[in-house]
């Protein structure tokens, strides 16, 4: 039986960075990973360009259920710590909207500089994982690669988000074997889906895009949407997806910032002529406004619509209510919500505060992101925190 130090299981953003932490301490690391190439998800993240981090990352851009958990492991390892690390290692980036940034090249440069950081960690990949065990303060993992012991086990095996990539319920599973509770993981980050009566009412919208403001109780994001065959995608659903619970109705201002009713009424009394359908396309794309005018009963001129019917008509744009009947899963879904119980884990090393020695890191606590490369500053900073206290 070979024995290290440190077992760390999973080598994505959470795993490489505690890997190469501990390392730097001089423990002997291994890390095991059951795909065959490590970091698979940074590969395909951000359109290949990897959305490693957000110049704006604070506490309030994760949710959990214990919502100031992830203070301590965020303050201690930065996104500027974390571009440092980039810029130290000669790669190229740039800033998108709202803080995010991409690399210039690459999302295999962070890989790159991943690795380069871990240099010296024992790294197996395609290896499958038949049990974990402790027995006096050692943990033992059986795999088809042979046994291998040491005095910590990290788990960083993220959530089931997007199943092709290797992703499974292993952390969960680990998580309840040692008798730690684990919050209901859903889908997060993830295209909602519609019944197919509301289908039918947006059919031949998709494609139409546009910047919206979607809103689910006291939360609200201001992004680009887009209709599909399914029903409502693009930034601000993908945000909202991850509050979004079956049984919850959305409310979409289509054209935030414009009183569309107060827009037609005006338009009414300088242009009665003028098709309401062809005033509304002057403000969205013409598709949507065709479809909406119809929703609302508002066909014709201007100078024959009723002020009700005027109004109904912005309230379809300004405050359209709809209940997604679901969302396309963790087929599509970029993080998982829910995950270890924080309330389990100590917020400043990882460590379960009931097992000694057994450490969750990365998507598979309770903590996710929105979109925008948060998930990944967690990853840093969580790994970052694990990787100083194995």
């Amino acid at each position: 039986m070979s024995k290290f130090d440190v077992i760390v299981i999973g080598a994505g953003a959470a795993g490489l960075m505690c890997a190469a932490e501990a390392h730097k301490r001089g423990r002997r690391v291994l890390v095991l990973e059951r795909a065959a190439k490590v970091a698979q998800k940074i590969r395909i993240s951000g359109g290949g360009r990897a959305n490693f981090t957000n110049l704006h990352a604070t506490p309030d851009d994760y949710l959990s259920d214990n919502p100031r958990f992830c203070v301590s492991a965020l303050s201690r390892y930065t996104q500027h710590d974390f571009i440092q690390l980039v810029e130290g290692h000669g790669v190229a980036y740039h800033e998108r909207d709202h803080g995010q940034l991409f690399c210039d090249g690459s999302a295999q440069q962070i890989i790159d500089l991943l690795l380069a950081e871990a240099d010296g960690v024992t790294i197996q990949t395609a290896v499958n994982i038949s049990g974990v065990a402790q027995a006096d303060g050692h943990f033992t993992v059986e795999t088809d690669h042979g046994a291998f012991a040491a005095d910590a086990l990290a788990i960083a095996t993220g959530g089931p988000s997007i199943p092709k990539m290797g992703a499974s319920h292993f952390g969960y599973d680990i998580a309840r074997q040692f008798g730690l509770n684990v919050i209901e993981p859903r889908p997060g980050l993830v295209p909602l889906t519609f019944d197919a009566v509301t289908l039918a009412k947006i059919e031949g919208l998709a494609g139409v895009s546009l910047d919206a403001t979607v809103t689910l109780g006291k939360v609200n994001f201001t992004e680009a949407l887009l209709f599909t065959h399914r029903g409502l995608s693009g930034p601000s659903i993908l945000q909202i997806s991850s509050y979004w619970r079956a049984g919850d109705a959305i409310m979409v201002d289509l054209l935030p910032g414009t009183d569309v009713f107060g827009h037609l009424k005006k338009a009414k009394d300088t242009q009665p002529k003028l098709e309401t359908q062809t005033a509304l396309a002057r403000l969205i794309p013409k598709r949507l406004a065709q479809r909406l005018v119809v929703w609302a009963d508002c066909g014709g001129r201007l100078a024959e619509a009723s002020d009700n019917s005027l109004r109904r008509l912005g309230d379809q744009v300004n405050a359209w209510q709809v209940k997604p009947n679901g969302s396309e899963g963790n087929r599509t879904a970029e993080v998982t919500v829910g995950g270890v119980d924080t309330k389990a884990l100590s917020s400043k090393t990882m460590e379960a505060t009931a097992v000694p020695g057994l450490y969750f890191i990365g998507e598979a606590v309770d903590v996710t992101g929105h979109l925008g490369g948060f998930n990944f500053q967690w990853a840093w900073a969580s790994g970052h925190a694990c990787g100083q206290a194995v």
